[in-house]
C-alpha cells in the first residue's frame, strides 16, 4: 500500500493517517523505494533482520547437562543446584526450572517440597 501510495505522491501524513501507522516506518519504506527498490525488497530485508533479532536459545555442554541430572536425581531442587555453584551454570534458577518445564530434563524425577507444584513462569 505505501508504495502504490508513494507513486500517486500522496504526502507521508496522508499515508500514514490512512494506514493508521506512525510516520517513522513510512519514511524508512519511502527512504528505500527512493533507492530503486521495491517494497518486495524491503519486506525481504526487513524478515532476514527480524530472524537475527530476539532471545538466542540457550544450550548447555554435555558436562553441565550430566551434572544437573545427577543432582536432581539425588533429591536436590533447581534453586539449590544453582546456588551451590560447585559447576558454573550460565543461567538463572527460572531458567532451569523452565527447562525442566520445556522437557529438556525430567520433569519427573524433580523432587517437589511441599502440598502443590509449583507454577513456572
Amino acid at each position: 500500500m505505501i508504495e502504490s501510495y508513494y507513486h500517486k505522491n500522496i504526502s507521508v501524513a496522508k499515508i500514514a493517517a490512512y494506514l493508521k501507522r506512525t510516520r517513522t516506518p513510512i519514511y524508512n519504506i519511502i527512504n528505500f523505494l527512493k533507492e530503486c527498490h521495491t517494497a518486495l525488497e524491503y519486506y525481504q530485508k526487513y524478515k532476514e533482520n527480524k530472524k537475527r533479532c530476539g532471545r538466542r536459545k540457550i544450550v548447555l555442554s554435555k558436562k553441565q547437562q550430566a551434572y544437573i541430572k545427577e543432582k536432581v536425581t539425588q533429591g536436590w531442587t533447581p534453586d539449590v543446584i544453582i546456588g551451590r555453584s560447585e559447576v558454573f551454570i550460565k543461567f538463572s534458577v527460572r531458567t532451569l526450572y523452565r527447562q525442566f518445564q520445556e522437557k529438556i530434563f525430567d520433569e519427573t524425577i524433580l523432587s517437589m517440597k511441599g502440598k502443590k507444584k509449583p507454577q513456572w513462569s
